[in-house]
């Protein structure tokens, strides 16, 4: 009788450890799979907030620092374009005509015209209201800056930084991967990194890139 309970135990807790190993391989893996997926949906905001503040620069000569103000210019604001009609053709070059001289004789058309900066940014329906809103995150907003940084030359630069901490980007996998997420956060520091995502800088200028690029 003893042997038999002896041999249950042995099995159970054969079992126990059997899948407290799978855990500790599996876990990491279904925690990547989880982070990866909305890391790059944050990423895709991202862009987005850097291709409106780059609107925004061309109209203002500046970023913006604050998204009731990059939202109104994105969805009721302008931005020049040049409309193109007509190209220049063989016979027109034979004839000794350049651009210029085929516009004088109206034969193209080359001007600048203003467009929305929404349709013209952004695709069709573009949900431009939650540019600010970190996805998976509950409602919380990236945070946003900018700035004029003077280099070692003496040449002031505006810049801007957007960005999302993993505790975020990942708040809907807290409760699951909590442990997860802290030796994630710790990677990162140790390796003089931001625990998150981010783009452009207001440290320093670094040509408005991600630091996933």
């Amino acid at each position: 009788m003893k042997r038999i309970i002896f041999q249950v135990i042995a099995i159970a807790v054969s079992i126990i450890l059997a899948y407290l190993i799978w855990d500790s391989i599996q876990t990491p893996i279904d925690f990547t799979k989880e982070k990866d997926a909305r890391y790059k949906e944050v990423i895709e905001n991202l862009k987005d907030i850097r291709t409106a503040q780059l609107a925004f620069k061309d109209v203002n000569n500046k970023f913006c620092g604050d998204w009731d103000s990059l939202i109104s210019f994105v969805k009721n604001d302008s931005i020049p374009k040049i409309r193109k009609i007509g190209m220049l053709t063989d016979s027109m070059i034979e004839a000794g005509l350049d651009e210029a001289k085929a516009m004088k004789k109206g034969l193209i058309i080359r001007d600048t015209i203003k467009v929305s900066v929404l349709e013209e940014i952004f695709p069709k329906d573009y949900p431009i209201d939650a540019l600010r809103i970190i996805p998976n995150s509950g409602g919380q907003e990236f945070w946003m800056a900018q700035t004029i940084v003077t280099t070692g030359s003496g040449v002031k630069v505006p810049v801007f930084e957007a960005r999302a901490h993993n505790n975020q980007i990942l708040d809907e996998l807290q409760q699951d991967y909590k442990q997860e997420i802290i030796n994630l956060n710790e990677q990162f520091r140790k390796n003089n990194r931001y625990p998150g995502l981010k783009v452009g800088s207001v440290i320093e200028p670094n040509n408005n890139s991600g630091n996933w690029e």
